[in-house]
């Protein structure tokens, strides 16, 4: 195991910390502890970082109450950088997104691997920046009464699809439910991670039930 002085601070006597969901994998935000944050930081094993505009050390979560637990803390192989993996308590960014990373700069379309928390991000970006033409931007300026509307319609083209048995058709709907589910959800401030918790929550029951039911 390093120690703190092993690390390779920068003339300003910082470091940078590539904050990560230790969960979903997810950068989350880039930001600079001193010796000082990080010592903190590994002791009440929540982050601490170094403010470079305001010149003083400041605690995630202090005024938000999205504290990010500490679940481990690796350098580079230069030792002057830092990966911190967290299980946070909400939206790593003061925008309210999860992420500070959510505005994308270039995608390669044939490379790029869809998951639902991208487009999660990518709707909190269309949330935070309101872009022209775009329909999601449409429903988030329509409120939360239009988003219901379109998820009860999708609910309806799921079932008519599906009592039809036309898979392809049904497929498509499931598509445009969860879309507009997960609009919905950014419209709230429901994450993935709360869902993905939620199921995982109720598979522990069904376990339960189950090895009930067995020993019966």
């Amino acid at each position: 195991m390093l120690k703190i002085e092993e690390l390779k601070f920068d003339e300003k006597g910082l470091i940078p910390a590539i904050v990560v969901d230790a969960m979903a994998k997810d950068v989350l935000t880039l930001a600079y502890m001193n010796a000082e944050s990080l010592a903190i930081t590994m002791q009440e094993r929540k982050t601490c970082f170094y403010s470079r505009s305001r010149q003083e050390l400041w605690r995630k979560g202090e005024t938000s109450g999205n504290y990010q637990h500490v679940v481990s803390i690796t350098a580079d192989c230069d030792k002057d950088a830092l990966v911190v993996k967290v299980e946070k308590d909400g939206p790593a960014c003061h925008t309210g997104a999860e992420s500070c990373f959510y505005q994308p700069l270039y995608i390669d379309e044939e490379r790029h691997e869809f998951s639902l928390r991208g487009l999660y991000a990518l709707l909190e970006g269309r949330k935070a920046e309101m872009p022209q033409g775009s329909y999601t931007t449409y429903l988030f300026e329509k409120g939360l009464d239009k988003i219901l509307k379109k998820v009860g319609e999708e609910c309806t083209e799921v079932i008519i699809a599906g009592h039809a048995h036309d898979n392809k058709e049904t497929i498509y709907e499931i598509a445009d439910l969860a879309y507009h589910v997960m609009v919905l959800m950014v419209q709230n401030g429901i994450t993935v991670d709360d869902v993905v918790k939620e199921l995982a929550s109720r598979h522990i029951i069904d376990k339960k039930v189950k090895q009930e039911k067995m020993t019966k």
